[in-house]
């Protein structure tokens, strides 16, 4: 194991990390807030303790092979967390204590979009933009941006790559080079961005909103600078927004780079995962608004579709954006999207979740079989629109499952043995795994009630679903550390 390549590395990312301090610096400039000097202090504090670690280990460059990917990647998010903390520790408008801090960091970066704070409309620009802001880095994954902007890692990008990029065929490059494949998945982040940014301003939002939300919208995150999330803007056209760009957020991001090379739609026609997921918007939607219908919830038909259509994509993509309490929503409602968020984005995309495609290969599996039981000796492949996967494909996504099945009940009955109820608990463990945020019981608004105890666990939930599971669990494993 190359631990000082892993060091010099790791000191790198945290001085590039400081860097991020610096824009919300820039707003409280802008705005006058007074919230500026908790991030100058930090990014002196990062930069400084980059530097510190790098400098005694500038000259170990060996090359990085698959497990120090895997190492560095965990240790990043985690190192990258703890210092993502230290504006809200250095913070006096609000005070927060230091599992909160540590909390809110976690959540931003993992784009879990789960919160501690209220008050959000009152707080300094400088830190609403920054919470935002760290919801857009962890969104494709500040580990791909480094392997894009820093040549020094070398040969190992790809080790970085495979480690971070989520989904389950994490070798398949858009580009030959992996610096290529890094920079152009960054180019359509940042263009789609931009283009939510616009939309939302267009859709009536003031221009600090519309960035802000872009952020979390594009990133999948669900952050927001007001209490009330969207339902702050009571509108139509800023929910039709945020539904756009979230289902096209949620997208496999491979499938918007060739679109755009190939001036076609076709590839996302012809791609069996996204037409999945699509049939699965569909019926959540229509499930939803039949049911708030039939149940005279809202005034008008109109309201309900609204509503529906929104509420419906923002939990089954992993947004966790509100623009009601859906939790007094009628019968099976609130359970219903709770469980949609189980299946998530598509692969390669910003939403967490087991995955679309992963969800649709254990469909396949389980017809299989059925068939088999009906015709043992006959021979059953499982393909992915017109190609036959191998077996090893499948095997990978029931190992994948089973993990995630053992981490989520652990973690709820670890949530269960620090007080929380049963609801509370599951909502919270499928809430903080699944990168979603919101939950049910004691979670439908924010985590500020939950005891210390139980944030640090789901902290822990936060990071295992955003490297989906394998990336962390792998660490523990004798086989790992073995030379």
């Amino acid at each position: 194991m190359q631990y000082r390549t892993i060091i010099r590395i790791l000191g790198l990312l945290v001085a590039l990390f400081s860097v991020t301090m610096l824009p919300p610096a820039l707003v409280s400039l802008i705005y006058r807030d007074g919230g500026g000097l908790p991030f100058v202090i930090a990014f002196v504090f990062n930069l400084i303790a980059g530097l510190l670690i790098w400098y005694p280990n500038r000259f170990h460059k060996a090359d990085l092979r698959a497990r120090e990917g895997f190492l560095i990647v965990v240790f990043f998010w985690l190192v990258l967390g703890s210092f993502g903390a230290l504006p809200f520790l250095f913070s006096t408008t609000p005070q927060i204590g230091v599992a909160d801090a540590f909390f809110e960091s976690f959540s931003g970066l993992t784009t879990t979009g789960a919160t501690v704070l209220t008050g959000l409309d009152f707080l300094p620009k400088a830190l609403q933009f920054y919470r935002q802001q760290l919801q857009w880095l962890g969104g494709m994954g500040i580990i791909v941006l480094a392997v894009a902007i820093l040549p020094i890692l070398g040969v190992g990008g790809m080790q970085l790559y495979r480690a971070e990029i989520p989904g389950p065929m994490k070798d398949s490059k858009m580009t030959p080079r992996i610096a290529d494949t890094a920079k152009h998945l960054w180019y359509i982040y940042v263009v789609l961005t931009t283009l939510c940014a616009v939309s939302y301003w267009l859709a009536g939002m003031n221009v600090f909103d519309a960035i802000t939300h872009s952020f979390s919208t594009i990133a999948i995150g669900g952050f927001s600078t007001h209490d009330a999330s969207m339902g702050y803007f009571d509108s139509s056209a800023v929910n039709l927004v945020c539904v756009v760009f979230l289902l096209i957020s949620a997208a496999n991001f491979s499938l918007h780079y060739a679109a755009v090379t190939n001036r076609s739609i076709k590839q996302y026609i012809r791609d069996p995962e996204f037409k999945t997921f699509l049939y699965i918007q569909a019926f959540l939607v229509l499930l939803c608004w039949w049911t708030l219908v039939g149940e005279s919830t809202y005034e008008s038909n109109l309201t309900s579709l609204d509503q529906a259509l929104f509420q419906s994509v923002s939990m089954s993509t992993t947004a966790g954006f509100t623009t009601s309490n859906f939790a007094v929503w009628p019968l099976f409602l609130p359970i219903l999207l709770i469980f949609s968020s189980f299946i998530g984005g598509c692969a390669s995309s910003t939403g967490g979740g087991l995955k679309v495609v992963r969800v649709l290969l254990l469909f396949k599996q389980g017809l299989r079989e059925l068939n088999r039981l009906v015709h043992p000796k006959a021979i059953f492949s499982i393909k992915l629109g017109q190609k036959a996967l191998p077996d090893r494909v499948v095997e990978a996504v029931w190992g994948f499952f089973s993990a995630y099945t053992l981490v989520f009940i652990i973690i709820m009955l670890a949530l269960v043995g620090c007080g929380l109820d049963n609801v509370t608990a599951f909502t919270a463990t499928a809430a903080c795994l699944n990168n979603l945020g919101p939950g049910l019981g004691e979670v439908s608004a924010n985590y500020a009630s939950v005891g210390d105890g139980a944030k640090w666990i789901l902290m822990i939930a936060m990071v295992f679903g955003r490297l989906e599971v394998f990336t962390l669990l792998v660490l523990f494993t004798p086989a790992f550390w073995r030379s």
